[in-house]
């Protein structure tokens, strides 16, 4: 069956192959530590859980509008008016089974073919990958393992063309764990408003931030009408089952949106979005008790990799991963990550696959015990010097 064109330039997401990959190797009897995926190692708060239980007794089992549940919605957007401190109301949310429908949807509603989008590389990877797919033109912003992963806001307007239609930010970011500091990000949002960019701020990890506090390009002058946030309680509340995500956008995108849901996925879940009001309203200490424990990972992890000869790895201020710079090994960040699952027994991700300047790099993801992380280190650390 011959497949159409554009399914070429489809890309995807390579933490789920290195997984696949992963538990065969268990299958077959060996012990893996599993650094390669992005998900909590906590359950769904029981609050919540019980919530959603709750509403599948109480009839939240049937079809609700495309844009999600008014009261869903004006939850979201009370959390959003007062994190970001921004007027919003439930009237700009559209909320989605996952955070990647609006990646997906916003891509598609604004980009045509030509069109040139900004995003960050290493960055996660369904950005140039839906970019390639609607024909547009992936323009990365260099994040590289010498600047700390930092972004060039300088390189970053010297990169922007008549063709120029949107910026993706992803602050903190994924693989790298760095954050746009809140001086860079107004450059960004002068950028934007001075050659009429839309912006897409992916900010998934907000809660998972170890130093500082969280600002949103949302906030800075002429940004809320050009700027769709992406959120949602996959990471916050271990719910990546629930399949839970929104966007907060201008009301003149809700509509279109909402009308490549209704043609894609009909709409969210009524008793997940029932109980994603419970995670923004219930109680939050199991919620900041993860982002605790993340930041106690954080530092084993980073400090133990550290001492490995070979290896360069940046403290990452959010998130829970670490992108260290392993060419110092005198390996390729492919034949790293490869030889370290199937000779170490550790899974992890190579730099590649989130991008081209990503290599040299691999991804570590410390979203699981600490006892499983400090026999990662050890396995990783025999495994180095038994090939130097």
């Amino acid at each position: 069956m011959k497949l159409a064109e554009r399914m070429g330039r489809l890309g995807t997401e390579t933490a789920f192959e290195v997984l696949a990959k992963a538990k065969r190797l268990e299958a077959e009897g060996k012990s893996i530590i599993h650094l390669e995926i992005g998900e909590p190692d906590f359950e769904t708060p029981g609050n919540i859980v019980e919530a959603g239980a709750n509403a599948l007794k109480s009839g939240y089992t049937h079809y609700g509008p495309s844009p999600g549940l008014n009261e869903a919605r004006a939850s979201i957007a009370n959390e959003i008016a007062t994190t970001r401190n921004i007027p919003v109301t439930g009237d700009n949310v559209v909320i989605t089974p996952g955070g990647k429908p609006i990646m997906f949807f916003a891509i598609l509603a604004l980009v045509d073919e030509g069109d040139e989008v900004l995003y960050p590389n290493p960055g996660f990877p369904i950005y140039e990958s839906m970019i390639n797919f609607v024909g547009g033109v992936p323009v990365p912003m260099k994040l590289l393992a010498e600047r700390d992963f930092a972004i060039n806001v300088e390189e970053v307007a010297s990169q922007i063309t008549p063709r120029t239609k949107m910026m993706v930010i992803n602050s903190p970011n994924n693989p790298c764990g760095s954050v746009v500091g809140k001086d860079d990000l107004e450059a960004l949002a002068n950028l934007a408003r001075e050659h009429d960019l839309v912006v897409l701020s992916d900010e998934i990890y907000s809660r998972f931030l170890y130093e500082g506090e969280h600002h949103s390009i949302t906030a800075f002058p002429g940004m809320l009408e050009r700027t769709i946030i992406l959120d949602g309680f996959s990471k916050t509340y271990a719910m990546t089952g629930w399949r839970a995500g929104y966007g907060v956008m201008p009301i003149e995108l809700v509509e279109p949106i909402s009308r490549l849901s209704t043609n894609s996925i009909s709409c969210t879940a009524a008793f997940t979005q029932i109980a994603a009001i419970e995670a923004l309203e219930g109680p939050q200490d199991e919620a900041n008790r993860i982002v605790a424990e993340f930041k106690k990972r954080r530092d084993i992890i980073v400090n133990g990799l550290n001492e490995i000869p070979g290896i360069r790895c940046p403290m990452p201020k959010g998130a829970f991963y670490i992108f260290p710079d392993i060419k110092g090994t005198g390996m390729s960040s492919r034949d790293f990550a490869d030889g370290l699952l199937n000779e170490a027994g550790v899974a992890c991700l190579a730099g590649e696959a989130f991008g081209q300047y990503g290599d040299g790099c691999v991804r570590f993801s410390f979203a699981n015990s600490t006892e499983n992380i400090e026999i990662a280190l050890e396995r990783i650390d025999k495994w180095v010097r038994s090939k130097s």
